[in-house]
């Protein structure tokens, strides 16, 4: 590709009776998500851990290599200072965390828009690579996709002149809150190409575009609770995910895009759904017996093990409000007694940290 390429505008024409039959399934699957997560007693307690691992997988496609682990220890540990290369990926995993919690609640407010996108892109950016590259702003120079060091003429994608993207991009801003398009899983599958497609910033297009995805779908109304991710499936599909991107481009093939992405909306619901399960079974078990525990802070505290499965003393009690250190530290010591937590500093006196080691291993299965 030597020349940039101009996606063309939406709306577009899609043979729908290829994809009539995935489209019921996944819809069957997401709302079948919904419903389970409708049930339970308290969905809230999912929202930490499952946001943190879809933050993970979305920053592993763009080459992080921390994991849900080393996350959970840095914020556990009350680090601000980023001396390594794992810290610093940990941070822009925290960074995705961060602005899909916000557009969350951006969006009880207003639609999805160039603001709102922009805004989000600009928490993406903050404190971490790229926090030079124009946060929150649409990039104002070519760009070019390939790899490291291989001149422009060898490029597999360039995406439109920065001139263009205004105008592309009110138009995708309307496409993505009109009514017009026959089913809305087609529509945030084309959205998702389109902003890929236009290249809006000058990093971090990726996350932004697989954060979007979420958003789109607990504003319509599809999920009550935004809880469905794609990261991991598109990770999983990485060779895919992009041939067939480009494929949209290249060929103008949409159905085997749209497709492709529909099935990762079945899978991953699917997963979720498996996932919220064990989870819920696991407070379920455990909150039967929680009271033997004797404590008036013992269900907050159980709480709060979900939004921070690990912890030290200090980073636990800006969540349960324990102003007494030990009445902080004899629950702790139930707990651990009890068989919920363990401890994984041995052998050190000072800022002991621990585990809830059966949220874990759910979350990394």
């Amino acid at each position: 590709m030597k020349n940039p390429f101009i996606p063309l505008k939406l709306p577009i024409k899609i043979d729908y009776q290829s994809l009539l039959g995935q489209i019921t399934k996944s819809h069957r699957e997401i709302a079948k998500l919904d419903a389970m997560l409708s049930q339970l007693i308290n969905p809230q307690l999912l929202e930490r851990t499952l946001l943190t691992k879809e933050a993970v997988m979305s920053s592993q496609i763009e080459g992080t290599q921390a994991t849900i682990n080393d996350v959970f220890k840095f914020e556990a540990k009350g680090e601000t200072k980023y001396e390594t290369q794992k810290h610093a990926d940990i941070q822009e995993i925290i960074n995705y965390r961060k602005a899909l919690e916000k557009g969350v609640l951006m969006l009880n407010q207003r639609p999805i828009s160039e603001n709102l996108i922009k805004e989000l892109h600009s928490i993406l950016l903050h404190s971490v690579r790229g926090h030079n590259k124009a946060p929150g702003e649409f990039r104002r120079n070519m760009v070019y996709i390939a790899k490291p060091g291989t001149p422009i003429d060898q490029a597999t994608f360039i995406p439109p002149l920065p001139t263009l993207i205004p105008e592309l991009f009110s138009n995708l801003e309307r496409y993505i809150n009109s009514e017009d398009e026959q089913d809305m899983l087609v529509q945030i599958a084309i959205v998702h190409y389109q902003f890929e497609a236009i290249h809006p910033f000058m990093d971090e297009n990726g996350r932004i575009g697989r954060l979007i995805i979420s958003l789109f779908l607990f504003e319509k109304k599809l999920l009550s609770y935004p809880y469905l991710y794609l990261s991991e499936y598109f990770e999983n599909n990485r060779d895919i995910y992009y041939e067939l991107l480009r494929n949209v481009s290249v060929k103008n093939d949409w159905n085997s895009w749209i497709l492709f992405f529909l099935k990762g909306l079945e899978e991953q619901a699917k997963k979720a759904q498996i996932l919220a399960q064990k989870i819920n079974n696991l407070y379920n078990s455990i909150d039967e017996n929680i009271l033997e525990l004797k404590s008036i802070y013992t269900s907050t505290f159980f709480h709060a093990l979900f939004k921070q499965p690990v912890f030290t003393s200090k980073s636990i009690r800006k969540i349960i409000k324990v102003k007494n250190n030990q009445t902080l530290f004899d629950l702790i010591h139930k707990f651990e007694k009890a068989g919920l937590i363990t401890e994984i500093t041995k052998n050190q006196k000072r800022n002991k940290m621990y585990m809830f080691k059966k949220l874990i291993n759910i979350i990394q299965a």
